[in-house]
């Protein structure tokens, strides 16, 4: 296997809609055995949603809360098919984990309005990592169906002294939209970004990691939001107006009109300087 071949898989992924992503990447490991392992690692796909049985709370699913066939709850610390020697974060890390939960929990809230998110933290040798997964899909309503993911990578390497960290988090997420309405039509609008930042900042009472690390993911989501915006709905929109015009039919002929005779008497002023 070449890294041009990898190269190559990967950035069709990219270019295919996120909608059809577990098929798509089926496909593409049926045609190209040998870059299972790189592209399942390599490749975010759309968030699946277990329900905990302890809590009756709904969670994501993903490589980060995986071990073997089981995935662990962030809500009762469980793994399900029950997991004896599952992979745990340690005592003082999985008090942060619960207290993430709860704080990403009320921000989903806050900004999709439903919706689910999960936290899940890991150790480090010099500090912790961690995910905040967040997942939103739409109900249906007005014949409009879609669907937003975002997994957020963060890494937290605290310095010597207790008072400041080094976070870097890395950022993906997958939108699409499918519309099927009269005045419209079947509309399929899909893609994904992935962003990277890294900073250093203070710890402390006031501002805790989970303080930190929430105005990083804030940030990055606002970012990321106005840039899908820019590059999918704002050039949908030029392209849709570039291929049929939006005003009425009267009012584009007198353009056109105008525009002719505005040409002509340029014609003609050229003609009498010669």
């Amino acid at each position: 296997m070449s890294e041009n071949q990898l190269d190559c898989a990967l950035d069709l992924m990219r270019r295919l809609p996120p909608q059809q992503i577990e098929k798509n990447l089926s496909d593409l490991i049926d045609l190209v055995p040998d870059l299972c392992e790189d592209l399942l690692s390599s490749v975010d796909q759309p968030l699946k949603i277990a329900r905990d049985r302890d809590s009756g709370k709904d969670y994501l699913l993903c490589d980060y809360n995986r071990d073997g066939d089981s995935y662990r709850s962030p809500w009762s610390n469980t793994y399900e098919p029950p997991l004896e020697d599952g992979s745990m974060p340690s005592e003082k890390l999985r008090k942060l984990e619960i207290d993430a939960n709860h704080a990403f929990d009320q921000y989903r809230e806050m900004y999709f309005e439903g919706g689910v998110s999960s936290v899940y933290l890991w150790d480090l040798e010099h500090g912790f990592a961690g995910v905040i997964l967040i997942k939103k899909a739409g109900d249906g309503s007005k014949k409009i169906k879609g669907c937003w993911d975002s997994i957020h990578v963060v890494e937290v390497q605290e310095k010597t002294s207790g008072r400041s960290a080094h976070y870097k988090l890395t950022s993906t997420a997958m939108l699409w939209l499918q519309t099927n309405k009269d005045g419209s039509g079947t509309m399929n609008l899909g893609g994904s970004l992935t962003r990277q930042v890294e900073q250093d900042a203070a710890v402390s009472e006031a501002s805790p990691h989970i303080a930190n690390i929430g105005r990083m993911v804030e940030d990055m989501e606002n970012k990321i939001r106005n840039t899908l915006n820019e590059i999918y709905f704002g050039k949908t929109k030029d392209i849709v107006n570039g291929l049929r015009s939006v005003e009425p039919l009267a009012v584009r002929r007198r353009q056109l009109d105008l525009h002719h005779d505005l040409a002509a008497a340029l014609q003609k002023r050229q003609a009498k300087g010669e």
